[in-house]
């Protein structure tokens, strides 16, 4: 089956660098992780799964305006379906190198990307739907099922203790805090196709409010997880990491207050680049130093 560029350029692999926190976080909490274990299920998640939702997200939504990485995106072709099929097929039966549980915890984030872009039940019209499932699933359930795999345990044997709920809760917290503002530039394309994003429904500036009040959110339990290990100094870096995006996130909130053309593509990749940036410079920095 030949690729097209097209196709290449709609699976976005770079678009996995935003989600690598989770995985950075997830690795540098597991004890006794064997390096080929650890690499066998990034590229499970970040090069075949992550990928794939992406390619099939666009292939149902067929954007003619920008969307998260792609400014001006190419027309999909019948080709983005089958290799993101594929593609999430591959990333399931090599999750069986893992555990069984780990393979299915791919298929079930896989099944509910279908769930939020195929036209059938397109849970991306829902706003509130939408986000939970967002929030949920690219956070918790992903920390959990990278943990899990790293530790070599299943769903049912988690010792659900604090710290690993409260981890989910961090990693689901800063997902959350991203989504309306990877949505904000897209108010005319999402009304055009009928899909009432969170997004649309806070407005600009309930987008960034809401964003703000999630964070902060992250940033409390973020205090409680290292307090809770006895390592606080942790929590005090994660601080000093997220000074930087919060200066831009004021910056571009208070110019779209004053000029709603500010909510777009530009502004939203500068936030994504700054908010990636540092969330991987404090999650890597946890990952060496474990």
């Amino acid at each position: 089956m030949l690729v097209s560029r097209s196709t290449l350029a709609h699976l976005r692999f770079v678009f996995s660098v935003f989600l690598l926190p989770v995985y950075l976080f997830a690795y540098s909490q597991a004890q006794h992780v064997d390096f080929l274990r650890a690499m066998l299920i990034f590229i499970i998640w970040y090069v075949l799964a992550i990928p794939a939702t992406n390619g099939y997200n666009s292939y149902f939504d067929k954007d003619e305006g920008s969307i998260g990485l792609l400014e001006k995106p190419p027309a999909v072709d019948k080709s983005l379906y089958f290799v993101s099929v594929l593609m999430e097929l591959i990333a399931f039966l090599l999750g069986f190198f893992i555990s069984i549980w780990f393979a299915f915890s791919v298929l079930i984030y896989g099944l509910m990307s279908k769930l939020y872009s195929h036209p059938a039940t397109r849970l991306k019209k829902y706003p509130i739907i939408s986000f939970l499932t967002v929030f949920f699933f690219q956070g918790a359930f992903m920390y959990w099922a990278i943990f899990g795999g790293m530790i070599g345990t299943t769903l049912s044997a988690f010792n659900w203790n604090a710290p690993v709920l409260i981890a989910g809760g961090i990693c689901s917290c800063l997902i959350g805090a991203s989504y309306p503002l990877t949505q904000i530039y897209q108010h005319e394309e999402d009304s055009k196709r009928g899909d009432q994003t969170l997004s649309l429904l806070l407005g600009y500036k309930g987008s960034f409010i809401f964003s703000g009040i999630v964070f902060a959110a992250g940033i409390v339990l973020c205090f409680f997880y290292w307090h809770i290990l006895g390592e606080i100094n942790n929590f005090y870096f994660f601080l000093g990491c997220s000074f930087p995006i919060f200066l831009f996130f004021n910056y571009w909130f208070f110019k779209v207050i004053k000029e709603a053309s500010a909510a777009n593509y530009k502004n939203a990749m500068r936030m994504n680049f700054i908010s990636a940036v540092f969330m991987l410079l404090y999650f890597g920095w946890l990952a060496f130093a474990r």
